[in-house]
């Protein structure tokens, strides 16, 4: 019996998916919401932030 727990490996490199797609399934519902978020003109609804500058970076 060992004094220290046994965990996973440390020297993995990488710990989650590439993306955060690969978590969800195709015939998700949340695929519909990120659909209509992405139509939405932001800008004309008033944010703020919505046009980065020159430098790629928002106000």
């Amino acid at each position: 019996m060992s004094r220290f727990i046994e965990g996973e490996d440390r020297t993995q490199s990488v710990l989650f998916p590439e993306r955060l797609d690969d978590y969800i399934g195709e015939d998700n519902p949340v695929r519909v919401i990120d659909a209509f978020v992405d139509e939405l003109d932001l800008a004309k609804l008033g944010f703020d932030g919505v046009h980065a500058e020159d430098t790629g970076r928002t106000r």
